[in-house]
């Protein structure tokens, strides 16, 4: 099986995880059939080998990237503009996937970054409540919901390959400690490293986003 092959399979069996509060929706592109049509074009695309990857842990997929694409920081503009890969989303752009591609970009292009990096998140399905994303560490009493679902998320993409040696938290605050936590308590990986959220850095940061664009740059080129 190609690494694809591990992704796709590991797409198709996401379930939410259990006890979730009644007023939190989940967004679950792959029982959409164009989602799953844009998720397994890029999946092949990009992840048609048996290579190992560096595994990057994002937060959860958003309204309007992941959640629509099925592809974690893909924005339709951008799954069309830089992977090619057409589809009849709502081209709205999302500022997250905006930053994603301009390192991207800045790391060597598409090619180059997937056949290095796999990006995932620490719970895979996004979630929405009155109409907004929502971090899973935002819904009440996450902790019990997500330590064991967090986990065996983790321990299924581990065989695609993805490397024991280093991961990268994207974010660093409650997603970075949460994943240190399991990761101190499971050995998951050898170290946990981390980068800023690209939200944080086009809401809070822009006049400094080249700054770190190139720290994404160094951080993953060392690893």
């Amino acid at each position: 099986m190609t690494v694809a092959d591990h992704i796709l399979r590991f797409y198709q069996t996401l379930t939410p995880p259990d006890g979730l509060p009644a007023d939190v929706g989940v967004m679950n592109p792959y029982k959409d059939e164009e989602a799953w049509r844009v998720t397994t074009a890029f999946y092949q695309k990009y992840y048609s080998d048996t290579n190992e990857r560096i595994i990057l842990f994002g937060i959860n997929p958003g309204r309007f990237g992941g959640g629509i694409t099925g592809v974690p920081f893909t924005d339709p503009i951008k799954m069309e503009e830089d992977c090619s890969i057409p589809n009849a989303f709502d081209k709205r752009a999302e500022l997250s996937s905006r930053f994603v591609y301009e390192m991207i970009d800045a790391y060597g292009g598409p090619k180059a970054f997937y056949s290095k990096f796999y990006i995932s998140a620490l719970s895979p399905l996004g979630f929405v409540r009155d109409g907004k994303n929502l971090n899973y560490y935002d819904i009440e009493g996450w902790k019990p919901l997500f330590e064991h679902y967090a986990l065996d998320r983790i321990r299924e993409q581990l065989p695609f390959p993805c490397s024991r040696q280093i991961a990268f938290s994207i974010g660093q605050g409650q997603n970075l400690k949460f994943l240190q936590e399991l990761n101190k308590k499971h050995g998951l990986f050898d170290a946990i490293e981390t980068v800023p959220h690209p939200r944080w850095v086009m809401q809070y940061r822009t006049k400094r986003k080249e700054e770190f664009i190139q720290q994404y740059v160094e951080r993953l080129g060392q690893a």
